[in-house]
């Protein structure tokens, strides 16, 4: 992702610890993203809603925009943050200042782009995505850097954003960017699954905010005639995807054992020659066991300087489940004792193939100018898939083009991940009760519990073999597996969403009953007690977005008004101030 010339440009990066993507965004996202009710063709080109107030369409999309600046003399400072009354700690603004710049021993030089994440000074642990662009005309006297912050993991569309107003910033200054951020305000909200048209400063980029519903590599976005789209600058097929074959092509005789270690959340560092080697390959690990959402911690650039160096770097402990993305050779001999490291070289621009590494053990990991490899004592459960390497293979030789590459090795990751998933999800299903076991009268019944045992036992007939070619321990993988991070957030998400469709069965249950002829069996008490519980179950269903049909709600509002009229007046005056009907 570097380039390099007069004008440098540049972008991004993903979420945080336990937040989702997408919302988590999610829910993120990010992936991973959080799921929309909007149709996924439906097109949105014009304003956003005129009763927002000033700056609520720009906190849609960005934090703020922050320009940090470096001073041999004087060191690094965030020079503007815009809006102004944007919000920053000054840990935050630290993180922000070097995380700005590469390392010094990074070797990189000129203009130069990259992605990084910090965690935001909140008791909620989340963090800030962040984007950047690099301006050293004077170098070595001054640096200059144009930083993105947003929650949303939009990576490839903040670079381009970064493509369009960079350059021009770096000549116009304060109004430019301030023009620029005026244009973001009035950009729709990123509603999952909607097509939008965003101008920004004489640009008009045409994208497809994604759903959780989207298949990794897919574009969904519609391809007007060229008439039609006259006046679109910028067709984005993706908005958070990057080249995965590009990253992994150093170690892509590895890439299925890489999916293993990040399905297990297990520690991994990449040590990279520049920031944006790093942060695009830590994306990519990230990105390969999509559409599991990774649930730990990942930072596509780290530096001795960051706030959780200490956390992160300790040996006092086993080292943490994250994906650190290093340029500093000082990492290293500081995390030696970590179980898994890629060392890379440069990444070749697209169409030049580097040397294959090789896997090493880590007490070879001794010199600051170790060779690249993957240095690791990692026995994978999965026996190697040589279908795809020479698939892959072929492809180099033949100079087939990076991306028809990345679409071959996502399709393989997504096809990987599938199988390993679904015989999760199917066990996962059947621990929701039948739904004649819902009755209007009771609380929702609860979801059995997951015993791994019992799993375990539909694998001999239901397992990965009916869906993979690959053989190997799939017991041990799964084994594995439940125990780590990333079950923990998968199987959590899945059980919020069950809960979530009982509720709404329960609703419906309750709107199927003649609640009228209840009423007259049962006493003032018990039907003004059963009002109350119906207000709080819209409310709920309200709040959190139960996955209820707008019909069911409209028929237990119009339940519940016909109870309160059945009622003596006294009580309908009481119970219609208690809340919305």
């Amino acid at each position: 992702m570097a380039l390099r010339g007069p004008a440098g440009l540049g972008p991004g990066s993903r979420r945080p610890l336990d937040e989702a993507v997408a919302g988590a965004v999610e829910r993120e996202a990010p992936a991973l993203l959080a799921a929309g009710g909007a149709p996924e063709d439906d097109e949105e080109d014009d304003g956003r809603g005129r009763g927002l107030l000033r700056w609520d369409g720009f906190s849609a999309w960005l934090h703020c925009v922050c320009v940090v600046g470096f001073d041999l003399e004087l060191g690094q400072a965030v020079e503007v943050i815009y809006p102004q009354h944007s919000k920053l700690t000054d840990k935050e603004k630290t993180n922000i200042c070097y995380l700005s710049f590469p390392d010094s021993n990074s070797g990189c030089l000129g203009d130069t782009q990259f992605c990084f994440r910090f965690r935001q000074s909140s008791g909620r642990r989340v963090s800030l995505h962040c984007l950047l662009d690099q301006f050293d005309k004077d170098l070595p006297v001054y640096l200059k850097s144009l930083v993105l912050i947003s929650k949303l993991p939009y990576i490839h569309f903040f670079h381009t954003v970064l493509k369009q107003i960079a350059p021009e910033y770096f000549e116009k200054s304060e109004p430019y960017l301030e023009a620029a951020c005026n244009d973001v305000d009035r950009w729709p909200a990123p509603v999952p699954g909607k097509t939008l048209h965003l101008p920004i400063m004489g640009v008009v980029m045409k994208v497809r905010i994604p759903t959780c519903h989207d298949k990794p590599g897919t574009t969904q976005i519609v391809q007007l005639t060229q008439q039609a789209d006259t006046n679109i600058s910028v067709i984005l097929p993706t908005v958070h995807e990057v080249d995965i074959f590009r990253c992994f092509c150093p170690v892509f005789l590895h890439s299925q054992m890489l999916w293993e270690l990040v399905l297990l959340g297990e520690p991994l560092v990449v040590m990279a020659p520049s920031p944006s080697e790093s942060s695009e390959t830590v994306l990519a690990l990230v990105n390969c066991i999509s559409p599991l959402k990774y649930f730990s911690d990942f930072r596509p650039y780290f530096t001795i300087h960051d706030s959780e160096f200490k956390e992160y770097t300790t040996r006092t402990q086993a080292p943490p489940s994250v994906i650190l993305g290093v340029t500093n050779p000082f990492f290293a001999k500081t995390l030696q004792h970590w179980p898994h490291i890629i060392r890379i070289g440069d990444l070749k621009p697209t169409g030049e193939i580097p040397k294959q590494v090789k896997v090493k053990k880590l007490k070879n990991l001794k010199t600051l100018d170790s060779k690249p490899g993957v240095y690791t004592s990692y026995k994978p459960y999965l026996n190697r898939d040589e279908e795809i390497i020479k698939q892959l293979q072929k492809g180099v030789q033949q100079k087939r083009p990076s991306e028809a590459q990345s679409v071959i090795l996502r399709r393989y990751f997504l096809e990987l991940t599938q199988s390993f998933i679904i015989p999760l999800e199917r066990y996962v299903a059947s621990l929701m009760p039948l739904q004649k076991s819902i009755s209007p009268w009771k609380s929702p019944p609860q979801l059995r519990q997951f015993l791994p045992e019992e799993f375990m036992k539909t694998l001999e007939k239901t397992g990965p073999q009916l869906t993979s070619r690959i053989k190997g321990d799939w017991i041990g993988l799964y084994r594995h597996f439940l125990k780590s991070p990333n079950f923990d957030g998968w199987f959590k998400t899945r059980r919020k969403e069950m809960i979530q469709k009982l509720e709404a069965l329960h609703l419906e249950a309750l709107c199927e009953e003649d609640l009228l002829l209840w009423i007259q069996k049962h006493t003032e008490v018990e039907t003004v007690d059963l009002v109350l519980k119906l207000k709080n179950k819209l409310l709920q269903a309200d709040r959190e977005h139960l996955p209820v049909k707008p019909d069911t709600m409209e028929k237990l509002r119009t339940h519940i008004d016909a109870i309160i009229l059945a009622l003596p007046e006294d009580l309908q005056g009481i119970l219609l101030k208690t809340g919305m009907t």
